[in-house]
């Protein structure tokens, strides 16, 4: 009994002493400039992690007395580092104030690998835009704004990048969009619906250059645009942004259709941001009249958007949410011109008006362990619904789900991985039909770094349904689409970083594309192909970003070689697809079915450089920040043959909507209270596009035929062979800290364009905008 006890008590004074022997350091991280709590920032002693912040900011940590290193890391801000004596039982209260690193190559970006990196570190080339310049060029869609990306190009609404893609009449998208890391894409034409993002609630927008459906999957094959929306700062936030432009006359009085009468655009838009306590609330919208400057196309739209977070104080690290975003859009819509003499006249009588009605609302958590590894589950339901008076409408409904999960090893190593559930319905019976699909997919990405290299690799696996239509490749005896990507980082000096990356791609057709039956300015048909496959393709670059400083300016050149492979491109091809049932038909026959129609090309390839440059710092008392770049490319059809394939007007290997040469730039000024701004987009000439639009429509059968889809556009074409080149200018005062009133002057030079065949671009437009911040 006696030995029993002296044992308890021997082992009591142990825990004791053990417990006893701990010692606790708490405290908050913060920005040492916004005083805002950081979350997500890893902790070290002697070397090791042990800790993470929570979403406020807050950490709590334990160890063993004595004198410990503690190290204190997050993306874009300088390490902190501080030798701390821990005493027994005893508490530390430390309050840690980070600074960033406010150079370009510090940016940090979560679209290239799915979690936050520094843009110097990232393997693959992309593009930053951040709120000011979305703000300052008064910017009502977000298209506007990323036509101003170097070796980005939207067109009619549909984006390319390094001319990945032509133009495909508003459907599908080699381009994925994501608004908050998921995709924004309509269910039924795979389209980007631009006027329904929060252009009044941005973070930053980040764009990838090249493949990239590793990650994010179908759509994604010519790279991402991700639109990150932004939450409040420890301080309430308040905007609101009025503005009024009109349109000026053209050049040529042929083009204006509006009389005396002035066609002007007027809207408005605001952001509120606050936190209430551990409930965070971003609350946005809009309204925006335009008179259009093209016949029939007129738009009034109201857009309203919330952001909400919730984070949990009794569970550490976790957060949840809701997110929504409503739109409302009634206009005309305006597709081919007239003839070319009058461009801004729309094509035959009547038209399409049309009310279109958008929602999303995106339920979401985030858990942040203790050890800092991050679970998410992110959903969106996204619906899309289309009315108009030519009984063309569409409902679509997009319902997605992905459950990720990331973890950072001691030894620099990091994985990323995902499963991904989508389903959609698409109710549109006159013009696509009734259809349903769905998309399973599961990946996982690595990343390691040895010093000053750092290695990428990652693989998904997909399965696809469209009604019957499956997914024809198998893994381990399951439908199921495979694709990889890899890629190094090498850090050669201070400020240069050498990269390679390889990444495939695929895209599954969008209903639109499979199932559209419509007509096209009333005679023109376009025809449906439910067995167009798959397109499967990859992207490869080599470049180096170099970095650089002068006095307080700072910045980099990136300069980047690239090539892209596809196989299977769908493009809509002009044809006379006479049905099977009609195995000898008349020209008349012929005739009838004249019209568009999905087709799988073959295979393509695509060459070129890519030279970008980026910087922001005060430059004597001149606050300058500067993005400009050039891009080369050579877009061309492999297996060409001029006897054969004959759909083109150009009679070469050139892909169709393409053009060689193009440069963006965009230059910021700020002295005192004086804001100066312009831009600068130079695409060259559109070598080969559809040749029936240049040439008679039944010319085959008929060969005195003198009906044109488009009149004139050979002509224009032929006069209008030099490219176009486009500057903007804005000007701002600061009348107070809390207004500013601008000048905004777009298409300075009142130039003539033609972005695609059929549609002439805006004249000089110029505006006031006033801007308010509380």
């Amino acid at each position: 009994m006696m030995n029993k006890t002296f044992t308890s008590i021997f082992i009591f004074t142990i825990l004791q002493n053990t417990f006893a022997q701990e010692g606790i350091v708490k405290g908050k991280i913060t920005d040492v400039r916004s005083n805002d709590g950081l979350p997500g920032v890893i902790l070290s002693l002697d070397k090791a992690p042990v800790a993470a912040s929570d979403a406020n900011g807050y950490y709590r940590l334990k160890t063993s007395p004595g004198v410990h290193a503690l190290t204190v890391k997050m993306l874009g801000y300088k390490i902190f580092s501080k030798e701390i004596e821990v005493k027994n039982s005893d508490s530390l209260v430390l309050t840690i104030k980070l600074q960033d690193e406010s150079t370009a190559l510090n940016t940090v970006v979560v679209s290239a690998g799915r979690y936050e990196q520094k843009l110097s570190d990232v393997t693959i080339s992309m593009e930053v835009i951040h709120p000011e310049l979305v703000e300052n060029k008064n910017t009502t869609t977000l298209d506007n704004m990323l036509d101003q990306v170097p070796g980005v190009a939207v067109v009619d609404g549909q984006t390319s990048i390094r001319g990945g893609s032509g133009y495909s009449y508003g459907a599908g998208s080699r381009v994925l969009l994501l608004v908050d890391d998921l995709p924004m894409l309509t269910a039924d034409a795979g389209d980007v619906k631009w006027s329904f993002l929060p252009t009044e609630n941005l973070q930053q927008i980040e764009v990838i250059k090249g493949a990239s459906s590793t990650l994010y999957g179908s759509s994604a094959l010519n790279g991402v645009i991700n639109v990150r929306t932004a939450f409040p700062a420890d301080t309430a936030l308040t905007k609101v942004n009025t503005s009024y432009s009109v349109y000026d006359n053209p050049r040529r009085m042929e083009l204006k259709w509006w009389g005396n009468t002035v066609q002007s655009i007027e809207g408005a838009n605001f952001m509120h941001s606050q936190k209430f306590g551990n409930f965070d609330l971003v609350l946005g919208g809009c309204y925006l009249h335009d008179d259009g400057y093209r016949q029939l196309e007129t738009v009034d739209r109201y857009r309203f958007n919330f952001n909400t977070r919730y984070r949990f104080q009794n569970i550490k690290g976790l957060s949840v949410g809701l997110n929504g975003n409503i739109m409302q859009e009634n206009g005309g819509l305006f597709l081919l011109w007239q003839n070319a003499d009058s461009g801004g006249y729309k094509q035959g009588p009547g038209g399409q008006l049309y009310k279109d009605a958008r929602s999303n609302l995106d339920p979401y958590a985030v858990w942040y362990a203790p050890n800092g590894d991050r679970y998410s589950l992110r959903t969106r339901y996204f619906n899309s619904t289309n009315l108009n008076n030519t009984d063309q409408g569409s409902i679509a409904n997009f319902y997605y789900a992905e459950l990720q999960y990331e973890k950072k090893y001691r030894n620099n190593f990091s994985i990323v991985a995902g499963a991904v559930f989508n389903y959609s319905v698409v109710r549109a019976l006159d013009l696509y039909g009734d259809h349903t699909g769905h998309n399973v997919a599961g990946y996982v990405q690595a990343e390691k770094k040895i010093q000053r290299l750092t290695f990428v690799a990652g693989i998904r696996a997909e399965n696809y349904k469209v009604d019957t239509s499956v997914t024809k490749q198998t893994i381990l005896g399951i439908p199921a689409k495979p694709v990889f990507r890899a890629g190094m980082n090498y850090q050669l000096l201070q400020y240069t970083f050498l990269r390679a990356s390889f990444g495939q791609g695929y895209r599954f057709p969008s209903i639109a594309e499979k199932f559209i039956s419509t007509t096209v300015g009333g005679s023109l048909q376009i025809y449906p192909n439910p067995d167009l496959q798959p397109e499967t393709g990859w992207s490869s670059e080599i470049g180096i970003k170099q970095g650089f400083k002068i006095g307080d300016w700072n910045g980099f050149i990136d300069v980047a070689a690239f090539e892209m492979e596809y196989q299977n491109m769908m493009e809509f091809t002009f044809d006379y697809y006479v049905p099977p049932t009609i195995p000898n038909p008349t020209p008349f026959q012929q005739a009838t079915y004249a019209g568009f129609k999905s087709l799988n090309i073959g295979s393509t390839q695509i060459t070129g450089v890519d030279i970008t440059i980026n910087g922001t710092g005060k430059i004597g008392a001149v606050t300058t920040t500067l993005m400009a770049g050039y891009t080369y490319t050579n877009p061309i059809e492999l297996g060409f043959s001029p006897a054969k394939d004959s759909t083109g007007s150009s009679g070469t290997n050139m892909l169709k909507y393409r053009y060689y040469n193009s440069f963006k730039g965009d230059v910021q000024l700020d002295y005192h209270r004086f804001s100066f701004g312009t831009s600068v987009r130079y695409t060259g000439f559109m070598v080969n596009i559809d040749k029936k639009f240049e040439e008679p429509l039944f010319s085959e059968v008929f060969p005195t035929s003198t009906l044109y889809i488009l009149p004139g556009l050979k002509e224009y074409r032929e006069q209008h062979d030099k490219g176009d080149l486009v500057f903007d200018s804005r000007l701002s005062y600061r009348i107070t800290k809390n207004f500013r009133l601008g000048l905004i002057v777009n298409n300075v030079f009142n130039r003539e364009t033609m972005p695609r065949p059929g549609s002439i671009g805006p004249p000089r437009t110029t505006g006031l905008q006033l801007s308010m911040k509380f």
